[in-house]
């Protein structure tokens, strides 16, 4: 564990190192970076890359967490999204499925050789295509994945736009995978390009980068795409070493994994601490996503982040709470305008009310093993936040808001403008003013 004192905390920390899938509070830290700091991070492809890698454990390649000075469990941190520039030339995806005899109860954590019965065997890439993977000890083609509907895309110079390109240009590709891919020197996946699906060419697609997983370091150790309700509740139960009780993946996980589009440059999240040092971690960066990610995945990409960290101490949430962008929020739930502000004030004079009390947009994560119990998850940790019954945030969020989905099948927002006086309470209204003008 990195010292934590003030002399040792340093301004940035730059981070080129990864976890092996699973984030660990007993594995050694990078920094300590001081309250106020900047991480600084080059980041590998999440999903399809780390699925065909067997030896990783959690389906993702993650950073390695790092110790921010001055947080305790208990405390939040704030984490203002600086920067996400997309570094990978090409990217492959689709949909997927998972062969029968692949794994041990789950193909993200415990994949298996089914020749010489391996758990997390090492492998090797010969040639292309989705049966390239071969086992070390074998020779056996592994493969606890497989691309059912894919497609293989490259970016242009500017990284605006994308378009997605037939077999021979994925096969080209996938000849020289690592390069096209932009694997980071510490990346350990093999590429997805490797497999070269080209099943749907010639589409154009819009680049809108943003980090799938951003957060803070669980509490017991868990495998890095499963730090949330939904992935989680595969481990309740599992066979593998990683199976744990419901009780404690509610206990211990912080959702850092929430696949939202909004997690993006100009937005401001808050992650609970669960650790010591809270153990700011990063990666699965999409170049673009429509809301729900229904193919199950989209386009894993490297990528360069800069964050800016801050503690926000007496957090009194379990999960994220998130500032989007302006733009990003649902149409009922931006501020109001001035003119706006103008005719509420007349309505209210004519009928008595009073000054309108002042409000601002906030989204408050909710997670769990299906979106019904996501969006009740979401918001009862509204209600706790803003010191409010269940009831008043659901009409709040009906008249001034939405629920919107992070992901299929248990990721959601509640958004909506909340009384400001209440997020000053809990520490979290210099944020709303910050990032909305107010």
């Amino acid at each position: 564990m990195p010292d934590g004192s003030p002399a040792a905390a340093r301004r940035s920390v730059v981070v080129s190192e990864f976890t092996n899938s699973v984030l660990d509070p007993a594995a050694p830290m990078l920094g300590p970076v001081e309250n106020g700091g900047t991480i600084i991070a080059n980041t590998a492809p999440g999903c399809w890359g780390p699925m065909i890698t067997p030896r990783l454990r959690g389906g993702h390649e993650v950073t390695t967490p790092v110790f921010v000075n001055g947080a305790e469990p208990g405390d939040g941190i704030a984490i203002r999204i600086r920067d996400i520039t997309v570094t990978s030339i090409a990217t492959a995806s689709g949909h997927d499925s998972s062969p029968e005899g692949f794994c041990l109860g789950d193909p993200y954590v415990a994949a298996r050789c089914p020749v010489c019965d391996t758990v997390w065997p090492e492998t090797h890439v010969e040639g292309i295509g989705q049966d390239a993977v071969k086992c070390d000890r074998c020779g056996n083609a592994v493969k606890p994945f497989e691309i059912v509907h894919g497609y293989t895309v490259t970016f242009d110079d500017t990284r605006a736009v994308g378009l997605t390109l037939p077999r021979a240009a994925a096969e080209t590709i996938a000849h020289d995978a690592n390069h096209y891919a932009a694997l980071p020197d510490g990346s350990r996946q093999h590429s997805i390009l490797t497999f070269a699906p080209s099943d749907m060419p010639g589409t154009l697609v819009r680049m809108r980068p943003f980090l799938g997983q951003l957060g803070t370091c669980p509490s017991m150790a868990m495998p890095d795409s499963h730090n949330a309700g939904d992935f989680g509740a595969f481990l309740v139960g599992a066979p593998h070493a990683y199976g744990i009780t419901a009780e404690q993946l509610a206990q211990h996980k912080t959702d850092g994994h929430m696949d939202i589009d909004a997690v993006r440059p100009g937005a401001i999240l808050i992650a609970p601490v669960k650790v010591r040092g809270a153990g700011v971690y990063m990666g699965d960066m999409h170049a673009g996503q429509g809301d729900g990610e229904i193919a199950g995945h989209t386009m894993d990409v490297a990528g360069s982040v800069t964050l800016q960290v801050e503690v926000v101490k007496n957090y009194p949430l379990d999960g994220p709470v998130l500032f989007p962008l302006e733009e990003d929020l649902p149409p009922m739930a931006r501020p109001f305008t001035a003119a706006e502000r103008a005719k509420g004030a007349r309505l209210a004079e004519k009928w008595g009310v009073g000054a309108l009390e002042p409000m601002a947009p906030v989204s408050v994560i909710g997670t769990a093993a299906n979106l019904n119990d996501a969006i009740a998850n979401g918001l009862e940790r509204a209600a706790k936040l803003l010191g409010m019954t269940v009831p008043e945030v659901r009409n709040r969020a009906t008249v001034n808001g939405a629920i919107e989905i992070g992901r299929a099948p248990g990721v959601i927002q509640v958004t909506f403008l909340a009384p400001l006086s209440r997020l000053d309470a809990v520490g979290l209204g210099g944020y709303a003013r910050e990032q909305y003008g107010l």
